[in-house]
């Protein structure tokens, strides 16, 4: 039997492979990937070269990773596997502030995905959304009048930017918003990209009732532009798993919805 380590051939299924990997594992070295893919160092350095310019991953020195820092998001396929169960729970919750009639805004966060997907129960609706996964999943929604906010689209965050993302938002005026970030700790919240910061602002100044929906992994953690302070928010809905201490220091900030663990 050989012991030759099978190479991918093509370029594509060569990168997918890493992607995937990576996606998986959460980070990996380059000397993971050489024997992951069987080819060589150069060749792995080239592939996560393009696949970090494509914003699909962040290189390293000696390796690579799908997770977010404090000047990297994660690409939004990575952010849509992580803490899933988590994620549909605060939708869960979420969806007790939403009634039939009202006008509802969705960022293009994964949290407010888990939300779309809900949002089926409580029709008639008007949705507005920059966030592309967010329209597939209710163009075909019964009694569900979708705005969809274009603009320049990103591949990293499967939605559209730019002014025209910008203006279009500015120019709504919403029953309730439903917004998440990247980091937030006791006082404040954060992203990495100024351009995301300008339209989740936009969001939350068209809404009458702003609501920040964020998972425990998001906790204590910063990143390098700040969004809005917790006390702009009306609700903050996170998960179970968050520390007592944290909930209570919350609390004294802004009105806090601890999602059950049942579904």
């Amino acid at each position: 039997m050989s012991s030759e380590k099978p190479v991918a051939h093509t370029r594509e299924t060569r990168q997918q492979t890493v992607v995937d990997y990576v996606f998986r594992q959460g980070s990996a070295s380059i000397n993971a990937l050489v024997d992951l893919t069987g080819v060589s160092n150069m060749t792995v350095h080239r592939d996560v070269d393009e696949l970090a310019r494509r914003g699909l991953l962040r290189k390293y020195r000696g390796g690579v990773s799908a997770m977010p820092s404090t000047v990297f998001e994660s690409n939004a396929e990575y952010r849509m596997s992580a803490n899933a169960t988590a994620k549909r729970l605060i939708a869960l919750q979420a969806l007790d502030h939403v009634e039939p009639g009202m006008s509802v805004l969705l960022d293009d966060s994964t949290s407010a995905l888990a939300l779309a997907r809900l949002l089926h129960n409580v029709t008639p609706l008007t949705v507005a959304t920059n966030y592309l996964g967010a329209i597939d999943e209710l163009k075909e929604v019964d009694e569900v009048r979708l705005i969809c906010i274009g603009g320049d689209y990103s591949i990293t965050h499967d939605s559209f930017l730019g002014m025209q993302s910008l203006e279009a938002i500015e120019r709504l005026s919403v029953d309730v918003a439903f917004v998440s970030t990247s980091a937030m700790n006791s006082q404040m919240t954060f992203h990495q990209e100024p351009e995301i910061v300008m339209i989740k602002r936009a969001m939350l100044a068209s809404a009458r009732k702003k609501v920040l929906l964020m998972d425990h992994t998001k906790m204590e953690r910063s990143a390098l532009h700040r969004l809005a302070p917790l006390e702009d928010f009306d609700q903050l809905i996170i998960d179970y798993d968050i520390q007592a201490h944290l909930v209570d220091e919350l609390r004294s900030r802004v009105r806090v919805q601890v999602a059950s663990e049942r579904e």
